[in-house]
């Protein structure tokens, strides 16, 4: 054990091979640490049954409860291999029926004797329309001289993050082995913090939530491991920020009279307050010798676009170059398209006809023919173009540029930080860095996910914008809804208005063979989502016979994409069925109404991008969420509570709560599990925003931590390489 702290320590050393495997395989757990700080989900109290009453279908759950009767079934008449045992559980709150077969019927029909108390776990399934678990583990809670008296010696019982191999009684026993190496934990916090702030220290924090007496003991506990979760994370973002500001640029000014006034000049309309304000900001980023970092988030349709433009127009000003980064070709072409015409002669320089100050718009893709690609490449090398627009394309090696002062990456949450990273590594010196959504962010989360760029919010809508009307369509509850959904189609589109049909799948083969193999039973509760060919053929041969309809969808082929959507925007096409492709950025204002099939599947934020599609011009705009959910699921919920609010930071609250905590943090970018075990990032706002104001002071004190070696630990098993990456390149 030389040199080995306690809590590095192997589990194999303390458990043995066969329990570290396990942990290892199931939870990923493996040092004496790993297993502290697994922490109970919640605690049964032995005086209190827990409640059988809301038990999750499919999934895996320990219960406390008390045996209300058991009998064994024969059948076949058999002797034994044939029985059934049945053994029923009550915590006063419901009843749960356990099913034992065969050889496994002696054991549990000799301990579940009816009064018995006893922790059970197991997956709840479904039997004759009844919950049920079978062949559950189960650990008996009786007085005598049994050792499960030593492990629950406390009133109340931790129940365990579990799985099948490792039920939480056998965790729960684990961590009684490594209890002891909590006095060596080394503390994050500083002294001064910590008791500032009236917390108790790590070890004592690690013993009361394992084996808590009271619940004070669990609430002090938990208040101080939310704080080294929260500070922790803020101090990689606060050294994160601090190192940005070390880092050289080149400060981008607009020259008087340049591009961007003559832009300005030329505009139809005057900016939003809101639009002014965060135009300001970026600005005085710009202006800097570091580099911007900033996000800009705004509600769907606020103007975004029109901010961005402007900071690259300064950009350009300046005498650098812009580049705009799209997460699909439609988007891309989409940008191109209205960046160009918003500029008119601005983005014709060089040609005929082109303004004595413009530049050039090039955009790049991956499905550009190669004479379009060269020329795009030359202009960017050779500076001839100020902005250009793409996709991925944008990274490869063969790109290069003149002089690139600024990124701008559009919808931030669909590109890997990889690719911005690749993108930034562009410029001679780091460019500026802005990065736009219009999926809004509660403050919590900008302030963990985003924690290392400054935040920007735009809640204006620009004046000639309408309102959206949103209505639930309960297709299975009232199939005349619908069919009165399809009359409101037909009606916007007899006033010249437009519409989209938006369905979860494409429906072709190779949609068909990515299908999961279902049982019977699951074919007939869970039917396959609604495909784009299947309803673009129903609804023209039948509720919307007549009308111009046409599908888009991700596997076509980019030039036929932008054919569709060019001819959407032209009024040439009545009703558009696509998949979510139409999601971001696309504008056609005179389309007015979208009607959303088995919009249960969809998440709550992706429903209200989806629904800022219509409603962008004059007229106003309807969204109708078909769904044949029962009124009583947590989906028509979901549903209802998107109908009832325009307010995409209220969904997006709503969204953050029905979804785990884990998915915040980021894993599809970083590769790795959430760090976040006792901190929730939707409740906990104030810890997180005092954290984050404590963690800017220390860093900015002392930005290489010499002072605080315990705080560098915690930090360096928090950012393993792979997640130190992914914030460096945040």
């Amino acid at each position: 054990m030389e040199g080995v702290p306690a809590l590095d320590e192997p589990l194999k050393k303390s458990l043995g091979p066969a329990t570290a495997k396990a942990m290892a395989e199931a939870l990923d757990l493996h040092t004496v640490g790993d297993l502290l700080h697994h922490y109970p989900r919640r605690y049964a109290e032995r005086g209190e049954l827990t409640t059988l009453a809301d038990l999750p279908l499919d999934e895996h759950v320990t219960v406390v409860a008390q045996v209300a009767d058991a009998r064994v079934l024969t059948f076949n008449g058999s002797k034994g291999r044939g029985q059934r045992l049945e053994v029923t559980i009550t915590d006063g709150s419901g009843r749960l029926q356990l099913v034992f077969f065969g050889k496994g019927v002696h054991k549990p029909h000799h301990d579940l004797l009816p009064g018995t108390r006893a922790m059970f776990a197991g997956k709840v399934s479904l039997f004759n329309r009844r919950l049920q678990l079978a062949h559950p583990s189960y650990e008996l809670l009786r007085g005598d001289s049994d050792e499960a008296v030593d492990t629950w010696a406390g009133a109340l019982i931790p129940i365990y993050p579990a799985t099948t191999k490792l039920e939480s009684w056998k965790i729960a026993k684990a961590v009684g082995v490594v209890l002891s190496s909590a006095g060596d934990a080394v503390d994050p916090l500083p002294p001064t913090l910590r008791e500032g702030r009236g917390l108790i220290d790590l070890p004592d924090a690690l013993n009361r939530i394992h084996r808590p007496r009271t619940k004070a003991d669990i609430a002090d506990a938990r208040e101080r491991l939310k704080w080294d979760e929260a500070f922790v994370l803020q101090v990689a973002l606060a050294r994160r920020r601090h190192a940005d500001t070390q880092l050289p640029a080149v400060a981008r000014r607009p020259a008087p009279d340049g591009i961007l006034d003559a832009f300005d000049a030329k505009l139809p309309f005057t900016l939003t307050e809101g639009q002014q304000k965060v135009s300001k900001e970026i600005f005085d980023d710009l202006a800097t010798e570091h580099p911007m970092h900033r996000l800009l988030q705004g509600e769907v349709g606020s103007g975004k676009t029109m901010v961005a433009l402007r900071a690259m127009l300064a950009v350009v000003d300046s005498g650098g170059q812009a580049a705009m980064l799209a997460p699909t070709e439609v988007l891309a072409q989409q940008h191109h398209r209205s960046v160009t015409e918003m500029m008119g002669e601005l983005a014709e320089g060089g040609m005929l006809g082109g303004a004595e100050r413009a530049t050039k718009v090039v955009l790049l893709t991956g499905s550009m023919g190669a004479a379009a690609r060269r020329q795009a490449l030359l202009d960017l090398v050779t500076g001839e173009a100020g902005i250009v627009i793409g996709t991925h394309a944008l990274i490869e090696d063969k790109v290069q540029f003149h002089d690139l002062g600024l990124v701008v990456v559009d919808e931030q949450h669909r590109f890997g930080v990889e690719q911005r990273d690749a993108l930034r590594g562009k410029g001679k010196q780091p460019p500026h860095l802005l990065v736009m959504t219009a999926t809004p962010i509660p403050r919590t989360v900008a302030m963990t996910v985003f924690g290392d760029l400054e935040t920007s919010v735009l809640d204006q809508l620009p004046a000639g914008r309408s309102p959206i009307a949103s209505h639930v369509v309960p297709a299975a509850d009232k199939p005349h809804f619908l069919a009165r959904a399809w009359e409101r189609v037909r009606e916007e589109v007899a006033n010249g208005h437009q519409a989209y049909v938006v369905c979860p799948r494409i429906g072709d083969e190779e949609d068909q063979k990515k299908k999961s193999k279902a049982s019977p039973e699951d074919e007939a509760e869970k039917r396959p989502p609604l495909a784009v060919l299947d309803v673009a053929e129903k609804l023209g041969a039948g509720p919307l016979a007549g009308l111009r309809i046409a599908v888009l969808h991700g596997r076509m082929h980019p030039d036929d994409k932008d054919d569709v959507m060019r001819r959407f925007a032209a009024g040439e096409l009545d009703v558009l069925v696509a998949t979510t492709v139409i999601e971001v950025g696309v504008n056609v204002p005179n389309a007015t109404v979208m009607v959303i099939m088995d919009a249960d599947r969809f998440g709550v934020s992706q429903l209200h991008q989806l629904r800022g599609r219509v409603g962008r011009g004059s007229a106003p705009g309807l969204c109708l969420l078909v769904s044949e959910m029962p009124e009583a699921s947590p989906a028509r919920q979901r549903l209802n509570a998107v109908a009832t609010t325009l307010d995409g930071f209220e969904l997006s609250r709503i969204d953050l709560e029905q979804r785990r905590e884990g998915d915040v943090l980021g894993q599809a970018q970083s590769g790795v599990r959430s760090s976040l075990r006792v901190l929730t990032v939707i409740d906990d706002e104030e810890v997180i925003a005092a954290a984050r104001e404590e963690a800017t002071a220390l860093v900015l004190a002392d930005p290489d931590l010499d002072a605080h070696p315990g705080l560098r630990i915690a930090l360096d098993a928090l950012l393993s390489e792979e997640r130190e990456t992914y914030l460096d390149k945040g």
